[in-house]
């Protein structure tokens, strides 16, 4: 392990979980720029890393990145960068083989950082809690030996969360332990819970009827759960007709609650504010992944703004959905080429969304019922081809939004952009 010493303090301004502070891709920065006439993005650094899908997590001052080195042996690694300088500050690594899984470009999973400790979680399911300033690894974890997974296709993909004083992650183990609570601190498992096969889609809390609720979208059923003992609150089934496929993290907004899959199309929920319990307001789905009229998301987790749902269909077409009923309004194809499973990451700044494509383009856009308006677009980080060798490569990883600035990664670099005023 490469170690520096440094201080961690927590900043108003971070990223350092899975799409952001409050799980939700939003980002309440102000003086940001509005159009790239006046004010260009302009790269601050760039950081030599290896292949990965896991998108960097920004905390304390300092950015955060797992990927994957294939020779002269297998290892995942874990980094720590200095976020104004690009700096290494530590560096992680543990033998890892790949077995049974397809997409080997390296880890799925976003590091969480939190109250100074930093969690790590591996295709695999090894899972690291170091400490975040220096790199220490406090405990560890082999959850494919201890739980005895059974591994999904893509490995373990969902980004762990952190409620309270526990650290909660989906990892299809058995028996009955598709999700598990650990004590974040010591490693500890304090609860299981489900039979369920995992998904790829990474879980959020909730306030319903004065409780925090987990809610877990797993390979069979979308469930409620209390996050600090695993008791199930309510179950909604949602089995695959196909293959078990869903990546796009849940949405909550106004009681509401958005899944949006592939092959099955586009459930809305409605949670009830007064007791624990949801029922379906809508599903949409088409003839087939190919054939749709609503939402078939795969990577890109959708999103809304007002009374309308936006995101990336099967093959890239971005949607506006009328979240009443479930109906598509406008397509656009200008956004990302069309292909299959093509991808953009949503993140919003105020009136403004920024778009991050799976061609490496940064996009500022406003999107509303009448269309995408896109104000401005520039080649951020070119694609590669570890992630996807088709198509000239991809950029699947989230992008990070953090301290005025985006942070993003190919299977080559890590870079930071300035989009300040």
């Amino acid at each position: 392990m490469i170690n520096f010493v440094l201080q961690f303090f927590v900043i108003a301004d971070d990223w350092p979980q899975w799409r952001g502070i409050n799980r939700d891709g939003n980002w309440f920065e102000t003086g940001i720029i509005e159009e790239f006439d006046e004010f260009q993005p302009e790269i601050q650094w760039r950081a030599s890393v290896g292949s990965g899908y896991s998108g960097p997590t920004v905390a304390g001052g300092y950015v955060y990145l797992s990927d994957r080195v294939s020779s002269p042996v297998q290892v995942e690694r874990v980094h720590c960068f200095d976020s104004k300088t690009g700096d290494l500050v530590w560096s992680f690594k543990y033998k890892c083989i790949y077995r049974n899984v397809d997409y080997v470009a390296g880890p799925r999973a976003s590091v969480i950082v939190n109250d100074g400790l930093a969690y790590a979680l591996g295709t695999m399911g090894h899972l690291h809690c170091f400490n975040a300033s220096t790199g220490e690894v406090l405990w560890k974890k082999n959850l494919g030996n201890e739980f005895n997974i059974r591994m999904p296709i893509w490995g373990i993909s969902s980004s762990p969360i952190i409620e309270d004083d526990l650290l909660i992650v989906q990892i299809g183990g058995t028996p009955e332990a598709c999700i598990v609570g650990l004590n974040r601190k010591t490693g500890e498992v304090c609860w299981t819970a489900l039979a369920d096969r995992t998904s790829y889609s990474s879980p959020i809390v909730i306030d319903q009827a004065d409780k925090r609720v987990l809610v877990c979208w797993t390979g069979d059923n979308i469930v409620g759960l209390d996050p600090l003992d695993g008791q199930q609150y309510w179950k909604y089934p949602f089995p695959p007709s196909q293959m078990v496929i869903g990546i796009a993290t849940p949405v909550f907004y106004k009681n509401q609650l958005l899944i949006s899959d592939f092959f099955e199309g586009t459930l809305l929920l409605s949670v009830d504010p007064d007791r624990l319990a949801v029922r379906k307001i809508w599903h949409r789905r088409g003839e087939s992944e190919v054939n749709t009229d609503c939402l078939h998301s795969i990577i890109s987790t959708p999103i809304y703004v007002g009374d309308y749902i936006y995101g990336a269909d099967s093959y890239g077409e971005i949607r506006c959905i009328d979240a009443g009923s479930g109906d598509r309004i406008w397509e656009d194809l200008t956004i990302v080429p069309k292909a299959r499973w093509s991808t953009v990451h949503f993140v919003q700044n105020r009136d403004k969304v920024w778009i991050f494509n799976e061609r490496g383009e940064l996009l500022l856009c406003k999107l509303s019922p009448r269309g995408a308006e896109v104000i401005d677009r520039m080649q951020l980080i070119q694609p590669t081809k570890d992630q996807l060798n088709r198509r000239d490569g991809v950029c699947w990883a989230h992008p990070a939004f953090a301290y005025k600035c985006v942070f993003v990664r190919n299977d080559q670099e890590l870079l930071c952009a300035s989009l300040e005023k």
